[in-house]
């Protein structure tokens, strides 16, 4: 089969590789129609190439048709249309059964202290082969692929696999007050669905800050008051905004992303170090005295970020961590009708073959074109 495969720092491929198959008897084979690349594959792309192989298949926003299951799996069937999620999660052990599927004790990366498998997503998550590629094996099939019905485009439900439950988890983790004021640091695909999902959850204002165009104005049009981080001082400029006050709760949707184009411009306009690359710093800031503060970029290491003093005397609420996708699914799924609430169906930029996928990291990375969502079709 065909596969996006990793070579080095800004190297992918596509390759052809063995198809997977069934390795044990909850396994699923799974035929992919659309697989989508992630603000986080960036991070591989152009980052963290010390926790790559050359030759792993990357990716972990994947849909497509089940082909073959195991024995024991009962859940699905061949022909079933599903989507996966980027957790690789048993859904029977402590975590999972308290809504904490990306701490999964049974896919738990214990010697890297890492929490649950991943999808497509380095060594010190499991290395499991990703979703960019023709065919992917689906573990714990019982528990992980969601059903969706036949008919609607891939883009109504593709979303399930990451963006969507990121951004719900991020604005739930925000704990916004009802008809309170919300802003969104990163207006990406998971900011995008911040900024819906908020108005949808009932916040009263939702502030997007960015500084690509293109990322300014679709926020704007789903409701969102945009402020160009290159117009100055972001927090500040939120002040003002909210009486002098502060947000009632931020979502940091920036974390440690590439460090090409558009994103280093933010941080720069941020007043952020550019050998740190993180909007934590202002996100903080722009919190109101009592506030929440939300992280649902990527962030990776021992980096002196969070200003403990500051958010001691201010009293912030902090939730992190990485979505629990399935906790969400039922939550999001009943939304994804023909009246499209959360608007899945703009998201997408650039639908491009499979065999394009270099041509749509350096899209993405570079922010080029509009390109604000890649959508990979095998």
């Amino acid at each position: 089969m065909k596969a996006v495969v990793w070579h080095g720092k800004e190297d992918v491929r596509v390759d052809e590789v063995p198809d997977p198959d069934l390795r044990r008897p909850d396994d699923a084979i799974v035929r992919i129609t659309s697989t989508a690349i992630c603000g986080s594959d960036l991070h591989l792309y152009s980052k963290l190439s010390v926790t790559l192989l050359e030759g792993d298949i990357l990716g972990h926003e994947p849909m497509g048709v089940v082909e073959e299951v195991g024995p024991a799996v009962t859940a699905i069937r061949p022909g079933d249309r599903v989507v996966i999620p980027f957790n690789v999660a048993c859904g029977r052990c402590f975590m999972c059964e308290r809504g904490l599927q990306s701490q999964c004790e049974t896919t738990q990366q214990r010697r890297w202290r890492r929490g649950a498998a991943l999808l497509g997503y380095t060594h010190l998550y499991g290395g499991v082969p990703g979703g960019q590629a023709e065919y992917l094996r689906v573990p714990f099939a019982n528990y992980g692929p969601i059903k969706v019905p036949n008919g609607p485009p891939d883009e109504r439900f593709l979303f399930l696999s990451d963006v969507l439950p990121t951004a719900w988890q991020a604005v739930v983790y925000a704990d916004v007050p009802r008809e309170g004021t919300l802003a969104v640091f990163g207006l990406g695909p998971i900011g995008q669905m911040c900024v819906r999902v908020a108005r949808h959850l009932g916040a009263g204002r939702v502030l997007g800050v960015d500084v690509v165009p293109e990322r300014l104005e679709l926020a704007r049009r789903w409701g969102a008051e945009t402020i160009d981080a290159r117009d100055g001082k972001v927090p500040g400029r939120i002040r003002e905004l909210t009486g002098g006050r502060g947000a009632d709760s931020v979502v940091d949707a920036v974390g440690m992303e590439a460090r090409a184009g558009p994103v280093s411009r933010l941080l720069q306009a941020l007043k952020v170090k550019p050998d740190i690359y993180s909007a934590l710093r202002p996100a903080a800031l722009s919190v109101r005295r009592g506030g929440t503060l939300s992280l649902t970029g990527v962030y990776v290491g021992l980096l002196p970020l969070v200003p403990i003093g500051e958010a001691f005397d201010r009293q912030l609420a902090v939730r992190v961590g990485q979505a629990n996708v399935r906790r969400w699914t039922d939550d999001i799924l009943p939304l994804l009708t023909d009246d499209d609430p959360l608007g899945t169906g703009d998201l997408v930029t650039h639908r491009l073959p499979l065999e394009q996928a270099p041509r749509g990291y350096q899209l993405f990375q570079q922010k080029r074109d509009g390109c604000i969502k890649v959508v990979l079709e095998p």
